[in-house]
Order: C-alpha cells, then sequence, then structure tokens
C-alpha cells in the first residue's frame, strides 16, 4: 500500500476521556478536529498551560465534533494564542458553545480571582487559562453547518457532519483527504436515549478514529425512571436535601424531563425542583429549537420547563443554601470540578439525611470520581469539606454507548477500516474494546500513545 502525505497526530484523548484533538497534516495543510480540554488528573489538566505542540497560527481550520468542554473547551485559548482560522461545526454546536465556552471563561475568572483573595493557590498571581472574552472572540471565528452537508476546507479536503446522538448539534466527522476517507466517530449516543435520536450506523472509511469512554461496560438496563423516582420517593419523606450534580447541557434537561412524567404519573411527590445552572436554562431553551435533532415531545418540553424553577442569579443561587428539604437542586457542573453546585456540596454535603446524585461519567482524578469511589472528604476552595450525605449513582443515565453499542455501531461498515485507533477513554477501556474489535470483527485495532503521529493510507490504493 502506497502512503500519501498526508498525517494524523494524536495531541489528546489518549490514555483519558479528556483533551480530544487530532491533527491532520497534508500538502502544507494543517486541520484539528477538535480542540478539547485535559480534564481529572493534575499531571492531565497542566497539559492546557503547556505550549500547544504546533504554532495555533500554522492551523488552517478546526472541525468541532460537538459543545462538551473536553472536545471543544481549548478553542478560546487557541484563538488567543494566534489561531486564524475557521472553525467549523454544526449550528446546534455552535448555539451551545454560545453558553458553554464564555461559561468556561468567566468561571476561570472566578476562580483565579478567589484563589488570588484566599491565597490558597501556589501562584502568586493565579491567572485564568482564558477569560470570558477571550472566548466571546472565539465565537467569531465559528461557521455553522448542516448535517451531510460538504464542506471545502482546502484542496483535496473536504468534510461532512453525520448525526451521533449523545448531545444536540454532535456529529462524527467524515473527513476525505486526497482519496482518503478518515471518520472521526466523536462521542456516540446510546441506540435508545430518552431525549436524542441514536447515531446513524458507521458506514465506513479507511480510518476510523473511535471513542472508548465505556469500552469496557455495558449499561445497566434498568428504565431510568423506575431508578430515580424510589431515591426521590425516600428522600423527600426524611425531609432530605437532594444534590444532583449534572452536565448543563444534555444530563440537566434529561433529568428534568424524567421528572416531570414521574411527577406527572404521580409517581413522586411534588418537592420543589431547582434548576441552579443559567447554562442549563439557556440551553434547555436551545433544544426547544431543535426538535428535529431529538425525540422530546412538545409537551414533553413543556413539562421540562414546568418541573423545575429556574435559578438564575447567585444571590438566588446563595439562598436555596438557607433551605430546608425536601427539595431537588439540578445544578452544574456534572464532575464536581467548579461552579455552584460546590457550594451545595459545601452546605448539604455534611448532613447524612440529604442525597447526592450522580447522573453521569466521572472522569478520574475529579471530585465526582473521588466521591462516587467512597471518598468522604473533598478539596474545596482551599481546605477539606466532609461529606456525610448518601452518594448514590445513576447507572442508567448515561449519553455514551455502552461497549456493546459501539460495537453494533460498527458491524456496518462498508468498507471495513484498514485501520482503527482507539481513544478517548480511559488505558482499560480502551483497550478492552481494542481486544473486542480484533476478536469479534478481525479488525486491526491498536491504541495510539499521545502525541503519536502516523500516516494515512492512500485510500484509493486501500
Amino acid at each position: 500500500m502506497t502512503q500519501s502525505t498526508a498525517t494524523l497526530q494524536f495531541l489528546g484523548a489518549t490514555g483519558t476521556v479528556t483533551g480530544s484533538r487530532y491533527l491532520i497534516e497534508h500538502d502544507g495543510h494543517r486541520l484539528l478536529v477538535d480542540c478539547g480540554l485535559f480534564q481529572g488528573y493534575k499531571q492531565l489538566r497542566e497539559r492546557n498551560r503547556a505550549a500547544f505542540p504546533v504554532d495555533p497560527a500554522s492551523i488552517d481550520a478546526v472541525l468541532l465534533t460537538h459543545a462538551h468542554l473536553d472536545h471543544s473547551g481549548y478553542l478560546p485559548a487557541l484563538v488567543k494564542q494566534g489561531f486564524r482560522g475557521r472553525i467549523h461545526a454544526t449550528s446546534s454546536s455552535h448555539e451551545l458553545c454560545g453558553l458553554l465556552l464564555p461559561d468556561s471563561g468567566h468561571l476561570q475568572e472566578e476562580e483565579a480571582e478567589y484563589a488570588r483573595r484566599k491565597g490558597y493557590s501556589k501562584h502568586a498571581d493565579p491567572q485564568p487559562l482564558y477569560t470570558e472574552a477571550d472566548a466571546e472572540a472565539c465565537l467569531k471565528r465559528f461557521s455553522a453547518h448542516r448535517f451531510d452537508a460538504a464542506v471545502e476546507l482546502a484542496q483535496g479536503i473536504s468534510a461532512r457532519f453525520i448525526p451521533a446522538g449523545h448531545l444536540l448539534g454532535a456529529a462524527s466527522i467524515e473527513l476525505t483527504v486526497g482519496s482518503c476517507r478518515v471518520l472521526f466517530s466523536g462521542d456516540l449516543g446510546r441506540s435508545v436515549d430518552p431525549l436524542m435520536r441514536p447515531p446513524r450506523p458507521f458506514a465506513g472509511a479507511d480510518v476510523l478514529v473511535c471513542e472508548s469512554t465505556y469500552g469496557n461496560r455495558t449499561h445497566a438496563s434498568s428504565d431510568p425512571e423506575a431508578e430515580l423516582a424510589p431515591l426521590i420517593r425516600d428522600a423527600a419523606a426524611r425531609g432530605a436535601v437532594v444534590i444532583v450534580p449534572a452536565f448543563a447541557i444534555g444530563r440537566a434537561q434529561g433529568l428534568m424531563l424524567h421528572l416531570a412524567r414521574l411527577r406527572q404519573r404521580g409517581e413522586i411527590p411534588r418537592v420543589p425542583v431547582f434548576l441552579n445552572s443559567p447554562m442549563a436554562i439557556d440551553a434547555t431553551e436551545i433544544y426547544h429549537r431543535h426538535h428535529d435533532e431529538h425525540h422530546v415531545s412538545v409537551e414533553d418540553c413543556r413539562g421540562m420547563y414546568e418541573v423545575a424553577t429556574f435559578v438564575h442569579t447567585v444571590e438566588e443561587s446563595k439562598s436555596l443554601n438557607r433551605r430546608h428539604g425536601p427539595m431537588v437542586i439540578i445544578s452544574a457542573s456534572g464532575m464536581l470540578s467548579g461552579g455552584r453546585v460546590l457550594h451545595h456540596l459545601e452546605a448539604f454535603g455534611g448532613d447524612p439525611r440529604n442525597l447526592i446524585l450522580m447522573s453521569g461519567y466521572q472522569a478520574g482524578g475529579t471530585r465526582g470520581a473521588a466521591l462516587a469511589a467512597g471518598a468522604r472528604r473533598l478539596r474545596m476552595f482551599g481546605r477539606e469539606v466532609e461529606i456525610r450525605a448518601q452518594v448514590a449513582a445513576l447507572d442508567s443515565f448515561s449519553g455514551h454507548a455502552d461497549a456493546n453499542e459501539l460495537l453494533d455501531w460498527m458491524r456496518s461498515a462498508d468498507p471495513v477500516p484498514s485501520s482503527t485507533y482507539i481513544t478517548h477513554g480511559d488505558p482499560d477501556a480502551s483497550d478492552a474494546l481494542r481486544r473486542r474489535i480484533q476478536n469479534e470483527l478481525g479488525w486491526r485495532c491498536r491504541v495510539p500513545e499521545h502525541l503519536e503521529r502516523v500516516a494515512l493510507p492512500d485510500g484509493s490504493a486501500a
């Protein structure tokens, strides 16, 4: 097989579920697929502060699979450091990034200022990676596209966004480089999901780059509402405050949908529910504008609005901490990495009557992962906070395809890829999926190393 001049380099999402970044180089052009933040363990987060592996000014364009920060959150820093190309995304991803990226910059500014004021940073003058203004400048570089529309990027290079489920606007990206077709799965959704339509089956490519978040496990088959209802009923009966750390986009909307349906059927008491995330509030409105991407009815969308009291201001958020249960507080962030939920955890986490409901994937090294693993002291605001509340995990609420669903998604491939690279997973998950692909599908497959560069095949010769 002859080799083209095209290469693929893995700048992130190797050995971790965060920091999704893939660099394509071909005939003097540089393209970046995803530009995410590293999250979790400190040695990963420190990569956000390191020099970008290539000069940002030398990158011609960025293609974004979806809006979550582990895929989009480094974009303002890239622009701040000299990137002047276009950022290509679906229309919904563009709208959601308009919420996520400025909020990320704002939170970083707040955290830096708080650390400076309280003196718990090792730096005398801690600075954010980027500011809210940097994020606003980054958003001016976006170009929004429809699913399946051809996007011409350079001579001999084009892209197409393919529905991936998982999140509003989420896409797999089919990139044609010369005669080689590369498919980046992005984050794939579930075959059956209360919010999103399933991902489109894999139609084949010369090279596949596939996520493996849940590559070593399968999801519980239980009904999410059957799982949620008894927890809410029991908590309400003892007057508990239920704190639900939730991703503001996707998970918060799903939780409100299930709570609304349960309340309508009389399966949970009418305890107060608060959505304490301005971003989640705005994201819910975006879901209402894009019914073509999900299968939630207009009536159910209305129920999502009516089930919760929306908390907008900081003062309103603080006032929740002076209330008593029973009540439910849904608040970002989903992995307890920052945001208003930490203040609720500080206020209510010490009472054993209360309940903390973990509702999504917890990346290693995050407070959420520590809490889910049994930790009862969490480092927050420069000190240790004791957690005595009950902790429970909602196993059926994942927005990611599990190992069986990933394999099923691949089975329709025609042509079968000549090379498959497994990324965006913890080491155990990535290697488990690699073994299954090799054993069950017979494909050539491996897990790449961080910063590894591989040659892309000439598709016409494959």
